[in-house]
């Protein structure tokens, strides 16, 4: 239901404002405001979109924090990732660690740049997503479970790989982004492989909360 909304809107969005005006807007729906409801206040529709805005940010970061506090669960990722607040319960060594990255990184390259940079990234993890639907077809299992029609991860796989691809106009500093993105990834993984090694198993939970090794 979700993709149906934003595909609406980039429908309505591209059939008022041309194309090229969008692309060299930084505030693309307010365009849309000015062309197709001009009598409705700048003002009030500016404090909607950072609003909108500001709850996608907080969202990106709760689920940033809850992916590396997962990670660090299963031995991925330092354990120190993994320490949970012993009174909140919430993972507060990866939302310190998030924010910190995601500030630096919009301070680097911007808002407009660290937003491109994430859907190029969640489109990459959506075309790895629709492989993972068919490789694990290989792998029978002895219960009924759901089986989606092939034809759709196969069009999600082509169509998520294009628009992550630069033949789809997007910028080239995102991909640098990107990189610096999964280098940091990469470090943390190397940090903890040369501390833990090859120990299996995820951590026990009140161990995270004690926040010790």
């Amino acid at each position: 239901l979700t993709g149906i909304v934003y595909m609406l809107v980039a429908f309505v969005t591209t059939a008022l404002v041309p194309i090229d005006i969008l692309a060299a807007s930084n505030q693309d729906l307010l365009e849309v405001v000015r062309i197709g409801a001009p009598w409705f206040p700048f003002v009030l529709f500016s404090l909607i979109a950072m609003c909108a805005v500001a709850n996608t940010s907080l969202i990106n970061l709760m689920m940033a924090s809850r992916l590396l506090y997962g990670m660090a669960r299963e031995q991925v990722l330092p354990a120190t990732l993994g320490t949970v607040h012993a009174k909140y319960h919430t993972p507060w060594v990866a939302i310190i660690f998030t924010t910190i990255l995601a500030i630096g990184l919009a301070c680097w390259g911007g808002v407009r740049m660290l937003g491109g940079t994430t859907a190029l990234l969640l489109l990459c993890v959506f075309t790895l997503v629709n492989i993972a639907v068919l490789v694990l077809r290989l792998r029978p299992v002895g219960h009924d479970h759901f089986r989606a029609p092939t034809l759709c991860p196969i069009l999600g796989i082509f169509s998520c790989a294009y628009l992550a691809s630069p033949w789809s106009g997007r910028d080239t500093a995102q991909y640098r982004v990107a990189g610096v993105l999964l280098l940091v990834g990469l470090v943390l993984y190397a940090v903890n492989w040369a501390v833990h090694g090859r120990r299996a198993g995820p951590l026990n939970a009140e161990h995270l909360v004690k926040g010790g090794e």
